[in-house]
């Protein structure tokens, strides 16, 4: 699990697989990219798998100032050209959805295909950016523990089972308070993604666990129906996080798509 300073910080990241097509996995807040580890494994049968951690989260240097999408796609690019990828399949999920959208503003050309998991394309309400700023102040002042106790409800289905419920409190716990802060004051400052859907013209998966609270499948729908040609899966026995939930229609999924992606 190699680190770089690379624009700046210094970023960590899996590099699992060999194959001559490269998939770049983008994780969701506020977990790191362990959060892949079973779809890393599936996958790099046949590809390349990156999967960084964006800055403050899991391995990666603490950050300065918000980690804007703008700004980890710049680190995420940083990361591509030093490991000399020049094509990637994305998937990205929740956060790393808004990252995998903001990559294709910035650079379409090196995307080979988009899995859009379990995210929205619309910005937030000035209520959802207040929230998101309580919720900063909040990490700093009480530590990991509170934000654990405060996101696994909502990240995994009602009644989940014990075992994602100690994973995912093993993800965050590996994180920093100020990475967490610094990410949700990035999703805050995040653009409206709505009219960047017409402009993607790469292979698209959208993915939606069906118990996805924060989520929900209605918000998948839109992603869909807004990116011409689009497919959607919906994964049963999921909230938020079927990557850990119900990995194996998840995985299985993925596989299908970056399988069929053109040369």
């Amino acid at each position: 699990m190699p680190t770089a300073t690379l624009n700046g910080s210094e970023i960590h990241w899996r590099d699992a697989g060999a194959g001559t097509s490269a998939i770049l996995l983008l994780h969701a807040f506020p977990l790191h990219g362990g959060m892949w580890s079973r779809q890393i494994e599936a996958l790099a049968r046949r590809h390349r798998v990156i999967a960084p951690d964006i800055r403050g989260l899991g391995r990666s240097g603490s950050p300065i100032g918000p980690s804007t999408m703008s700004l980890v796609v710049h680190d995420v690019r940083a990361l591509l050209a030093h490991l000399r990828v020049e094509r990637a399949g994305v998937a990205g999920l929740s956060m790393g959805g808004y990252l995998a959208l903001e990559l294709w503003r910035q650079a379409p050309g090196l995307v080979r295909g988009l899995a859009l998991c379990d995210t929205r394309a619309g910005a937030d309400s000035e209520e959802g950016k207040a929230g998101r700023e309580a919720f900063a102040r909040a990490a700093l002042e009480r530590g990991l523990a509170w934000v654990a106790d405060e996101m696994v409800p909502k990240l995994l289905r009602p009644s989940p089972d014990p075992a994602a419920v100690a994973e995912v409190r093993s993800l965050i716990g590996e994180g920093t308070p100020a990475g967490v802060a610094a990410a949700q004051r990035g999703m805050a400052a995040r653009p409206d993604s709505t009219p960047t859907l017409a402009t993607i013209t790469c292979p698209t998966l959208v993915v939606v666990g069906e118990q996805d609270g924060l989520t929900p499948p209605a918000e998948a729908e839109k992603l869909a129906a807004g990116i011409r040609g689009a497919r959607l899966a919906r994964i049963p026995g999921a909230g938020h996080l079927p990557c850990i939930e119900n990995p194996a229609p998840f995985t299985a999924e993925l596989e299908r798509f970056f399988a069929e992606l053109p040369a």
